[in-house]
């Protein structure tokens, strides 16, 4: 979203995004768990908004508008000490340089536009190329007229996906079909398997050291199937892949702050497992700010974040699945990686990413995210667990186990192409 002054000519215009994008003289630390707006204020007054280019010096100051400082303290630290020393002393002052090459791939879908509409906001984004197999030269001309630094290029057709990838630093994809009424995220298995097994192989080809943010459900499947076509093309690197659970998080933080009379800005909410069904699972317990739960509380917010995707399938009565939500927590994400990219040393995120927390080679828990990807995992979000969360995450194993098992198993009885 954008607000109306971030658009009209203020001494200190506000542009907000789907993620913290902190701009600041004093290099404040902003946790990536939420979402705040950047105040771009130079030193003379901005005469217009122009893609944050009107003004040469840029002097910013944190807001962490939807950042409790007690939420902030407790989430870093829950991170190992290795991860909190490394973050020492590393205050970060972003300047909003455009300077990211940014992919989305599937971008003339139902997620894909608006989640494009968000990233072409972004302050970080130098250029941001759009792939499609179709429809996609339309997007791109709209998108172009938004007067923000990055430059849109499009690209349709396999014959054109390779130079949509060259030297493109995030690559993000939402392609494939999205859920209908009735269908499970396990049927749209055969269909998504496929097409992201062919876009990651040409993701390897063309950008291997991009970060790749899967958004092609089923993700506890189709990571998987990523990962193992970055391993036969022999480029895989762990900590560059993840399934984008974000949307997950916006939904737990969104329906606690509901139930508990909560300002939005204060909540956060950490959510571990998978991405489908009872694999999400809310760590209710571990709410920030601390709040108190009845059992049937408990039960019935944990049973709403899992199926908040069904909610909105069955609302939009087979017009369609949860894609400006879905689009907005992945332009969080998206953001997030940038500023770890651009050297922020305080971004966390939750990920389903290759993990060693569980006996599951995948598993979706809070990241801190650097320069080179995943720096850290969280091994506190699993302990001291309630015994409705312990037998929860007991639950969800063995559904999880067979998701990535029949991702890996699809890719290896497909070879990649050479």
């Amino acid at each position: 979203m954008i607000s109306k002054s971030g658009m009209a000519a203020t001494s200190a215009s506000t542009f907000s995004i789907g993620s913290a994008v902190s701009v600041g003289s004093r290099g404040s630390r902003l946790p990536q768990t939420k979402l705040s707006a950047a105040r771009f204020a130079s030193r003379n007054s901005l005469t217009s908004f122009s893609g944050l280019k009107a003004a040469t010096t840029v002097s910013c100051e944190t807001e962490a508008s939807f950042v409790a400082k007690e939420s902030s303290a407790a989430l870093r630290g829950s991170f190992a000490p290795k991860a909190q020393k490394a973050n020492q002393g590393s205050g970060y002052g972003l300047q909003p340089v455009a300077s990211y090459k940014v992919a989305i791939l599937g971008a003339g879908g139902g997620i894909g536009q608006p989640l494009s509409l968000l990233i072409k906001m972004s302050p970080l984004v130098s250029t941001l190329n759009l792939y499609d197999i179709a429809n996609v030269k339309g997007v791109a001309a709209d998108l172009s007229h938004c007067n923000t630094p990055s430059q849109v290029l499009d690209f349709t057709g396999p014959s054109e996906l390779g130079n949509c990838l060259k030297g493109v630093n995030v690559v993000v994809i939402p392609a494939g079909v999205p859920r209908k009424p009735g269908m499970t995220r396990d049927d749209l298995f055969n269909i998504n398997a496929n097409i992201v097994k062919t876009l990651v192989e040409a993701v390897a080809d063309n950008c291997p050291d991009a970060f790749i943010h899967i958004i092609s459900n089923p993700v506890n499947s189709t990571v998987p199937i990523a990962a193992e076509v970055l391993k036969q093309k022999g480029v895989y690197n762990p900590k560059k892949l993840f399934g984008v659970t974000t949307l997950d998080v916006v939904r737990a933080n969104t329906f606690v702050a509901q139930k508990k009379n909560l300002k939005l800005i204060d909540v956060d909410v950490p959510v571990v497992g998978g991405h489908a069904g009872i694999t999400i699972l809310p760590l209710l317990s571990k709410t920030k700010p601390s709040v108190t739960f009845t059992d049937e509380e408990v039960e019935q917010l944990t049973v709403r974040i899992q199926n908040g995707g069904t909610e909105v399938v069955e609302a939009k009565a087979g017009a369609g699945s949860a894609t400006l939500s879905m689009a907005y927590a992945a332009a969080r994400f998206v953001e997030s990686s940038l500023r770890a990219l651009d050297g922020d040393g305080d971004v966390y995120e939750c990920a389903f990413v290759q993990s060693d927390l569980t006996d599951l080679p995948f598993f979706a828990s809070r990241i801190k995210l650097g320069r080179n990807g995943v720096e850290a995992l969280s091994p506190s979000d699993l302990t001291g667990l309630t015994e409705y969360e312990e037998k929860a995450l007991e639950a969800l194993k063995p559904e999880l186990k067979t998701s990535i098992e029949k991702g890996i198993a699809f890719v290896q009885k497909q070879p990649v192409t050479a």
